[in-house]
């Protein structure tokens, strides 16, 4: 038996890399995944369903209400319960980097729509089913920005703050529903893209770490996983760094 037989899992941004991780991590737990994205989820659907997990992909903007309302719907519909939510979709890669009063308006806005708006309308959209059920987890994933205060970044960096904020204060007004609500930072978690744009900051931040070496998304799934389980059924509002010691508080 998998500690998550039984139980439904929304991962936003789940054809990404990362978010492809925590799917693999919640199906080989036993749970059916719903890969939530922009993005095509179908061939890591397909894969999921190849190797006997029960998973379904739905297209989302997680900025717009009416479409994370239609996710949560889908779910149901598919499911009929959800247990689970992982925020993990972000407006990351294309984030332009420079001095904050270059940034324009435009992009400012941007950001905190998908950042923040983003999170919100999907724990919104997820709430009446976890409430029904009085079981939930919400995982936000924050990042390591916000306690490192990375210059040339302030749109992604003040969105992620925002997370951690959101995270505490939802946390307190969901608890007597069963629900709790944490939050994940990550490290810098390079891939090709990253590395091509970014020349340099792997190795400098590898050198900063404990544990010196490059973090990847499996670094993440143990934590999330942990957060999602009934082992941390009496853990909420709070947020765990994973950075192989990068930054401690």
């Amino acid at each position: 038996m998998g500690k998550f037989d039984g139980r439904v899992a929304i991962v936003t941004g789940g054809a990404g890399t990362i978010g492809e991780a925590y799917c693999k991590g919640f199906a080989d737990g036993g749970a059916a995944v719903v890969v939530a994205d922009m993005a095509d989820p179908e061939p890591l659907v397909d894969e999921l369903q190849g190797a006997g997990h029960a998973a379904i992909g739905v297209s989302v903007d997680i900025s717009d209400r009416v479409s994370t309302e239609a996710m949560a719907e889908a779910a149901m519909d598919e499911f009929g319960r959800i247990d689970i939510l992982v925020n993990n979709a972000a407006f990351f890669k294309a984030v332009t980097r420079g001095p904050f009063e270059d940034i324009s308006v435009e992009e400012w806005d941007l950001t905190m729509a998908v950042n923040v708006r983003g999170p919100w309308l999907c724990s919104r959209a997820v709430l009446p089913a976890m409430k029904n059920q009085q079981h939930g987890r919400i995982i936000n994933i924050s990042s390591n920005v916000v306690w490192k205060g990375v210059p040339g970044f302030l749109q992604y960096t003040t969105s992620k703050s925002a997370l951690v904020g959101f995270t505490r204060a939802m946390a307190r007004e969901v608890g007597d529903y069963g629900i709790t609500v944490n939050n994940v930072a990550p490290d810098f978690i390079p891939d090709d893209y990253l590395r091509a744009h970014q020349p340099g900051n792997e190795e400098a931040v590898n050198a900063a770490r404990a544990i010196k070496r490059t973090s990847v998304p499996e670094d993440m799934v143990g934590t999330v996983l942990y957060l999602a389980s009934d082992d941390a059924a009496f853990v909420t509002g709070q947020a765990i760094l994973v950075n192989g010691g990068s930054f401690m508080y």
